[in-house]
């Protein structure tokens, strides 16, 4: 059995020992079904959400934190919500799609078919194009986080003018990404030469796309590509793009990959003798877990920040900063924050502001109406689908940043800022330093 739940909203606090059980529950695979809300006035019906996550597989380091943010989500919402004068509660369905599109897909299927959503959550984009398809044929409004837009629309034939029925995603883009890149970059002095390698999934050729993705944002920072193209995901051997690397004079490794093949890459470089200035990692390099797992080689690692405990933004459900949710994150699991925190968070609250906008949330065409018209200040910034030039999408921003070791602190290395070009809003809280050997 896979870890897909039911949360439903309570009406007393749950207790830390509470879902600290009930976790350890899930990651055994048994069925999680909090108490239901049955406030003085009982809720008249019940907003169901369907929420796809990767708890578990290559990507499950994306969905860490899930369980936290709909855990207080839901117990911000312990006395429903009330729309037009009626209150409903509210019961979210958690899926873990297992990082398969193809599980993503079956289990798609399963919510449609028999939770019956009134909305779907997907903080996977590649679980997100897999259900899409699904979503707009079953005409169920479906919101996506978690990856280049560009990876999610293009693949699905994407006319910007014209969008989709019924399916939304809310990220940054793979052009923003690559020129923040390249502005990170300007900050120390190198010979512009850099190697890419990209893994084979939606972010992978997103980010690869010689009109949409990283090279036409390296080129035009006047950066020297050695391209090696797409790996296979279940790549372990990266010597041929090592000596490349090697014959080609790089100073600077980026591209995409997960944190196993970054690990691998690296500790195959080191014994190689390749020595970077630079390694910038989309996906690889996003988590704690990721710098910890090369030890003291991790000092230095850089990648982008969607989101950090500095992002000045508060959440326009419960009104916490975004320190606030990175430190009761940490105060209540005991670990480092982690970036899709801040996504996972936004996720919901534009949900559920869909919800109450559409005025019926069981009218499946008004729900889609109220998020094809939103605009929502949220923890991770400004979500506007209304104002965007692309129909359907919600273009959220970047900035760069280095992990850099921390003394006397319970963390070895936090992720600084060391470049806001592309979102001045966010305050650098650090310089580019090169990779030490």
């Amino acid at each position: 059995m896979t870890a897909d739940h039911t949360i439903v909203a309570p009406k007393a606090p749950v207790s830390r020992r509470t879902v600290l059980k009930a976790a350890g529950s899930l990651a055994a695979g048994t069925l999680l079904t909090m108490p239901s809300l049955r406030s003085a006035k009982a809720a008249a019906d019940t907003l169901k959400i369907g929420f796809v996550v990767p708890l578990s597989g290559i990507r499950a380091a994306f969905g860490v934190s899930t369980r936290h943010s709909i855990d207080a989500v839901m117990q911000h919402l312990k006395d429903g919500v009330t729309i037009n004068g009626k209150t409903y509660a509210v019961e979210i369905i958690v899926k873990d799609n297992q990082s398969s599109p193809t599980r993503s897909l079956q289990i798609g299927n399963e919510l449609i078919l028999n939770d019956k959503p009134d909305i779907l959550l997907v903080s996977d984009a590649e679980g997100g194009t897999a259900i899409a398809n699904l979503a707009d044929a079953r005409r169920i409004p479906q919101i996506s986080t978690g990856g280049p837009w560009q990876g999610w629309a293009f693949q699905r034939h994407y006319n910007p003018e014209k969008g989709f029925p019924f399916t939304f995603h809310f990220f940054w883009g793979a052009d923003e990404l690559g020129t923040a890149y390249a502005k990170m970059w300007d900050r120390l002095a190198t010979n512009k030469k850099v190697g890419t390698l990209y893994a084979d999934n939606d972010g992978g050729r997103a980010m690869s796309d010689p009109v949409h993705g990283f090279p036409p944002a390296f080129k035009a920072a006047g950066y020297d590509i050695t391209d090696m193209g797409l790996f296979r995901v279940e790549t372990d051997d990266f010597s041929t793009q090592i000596a490349a690397f090697k014959q080609a004079g790089v100073e600077i490794v980026a591209g995409n990959a997960y944190e196993s093949h970054l690990a691998t890459f690296w500790n195959q470089a080191v014994q190689a003798g390749f020595k970077p200035k630079i390694c910038t990692i989309a996906g690889g390099l996003l988590f704690p877990s990721s710098v910890g797992n090369l030890g003291e080689r991790g000092n230095g690692m850089s990648t982008e920040v969607w989101w950090t405990p500095e992002f000045p933004y508060k959440s326009s459900l419960t009104g916490q900063s975004a320190r606030e949710i990175a430190d009761a994150y940490t105060a209540a699991t005991g670990n480092q924050w982690t970036q899709p925190l801040g996504y996972d968070h936004a996720l919901l609250e534009v949900g559920i502001a869909a919800l109450k906008a559409s005025g019926n949330p069981k009218d499946k065409v008004a729900v889609r109406e109220a998020i094809a018209n939103l605009t929502l200040d949220t923890v991770v910034g400004r979500i506007d689908f209304k104002g965007s030039p692309l129909k359907n999408i919600g273009v959220s921003h970047i900035v760069g940043g280095q992990w850099q070791k921390v003394e006397g602190t319970k963390f070895p290395f936090d992720l600084k800022v060391v470049d806001n070009s592309t979102n001045p809003t966010v305050p650098a809280g650090g310089t580019l330093k090169p990779l030490v050997f």
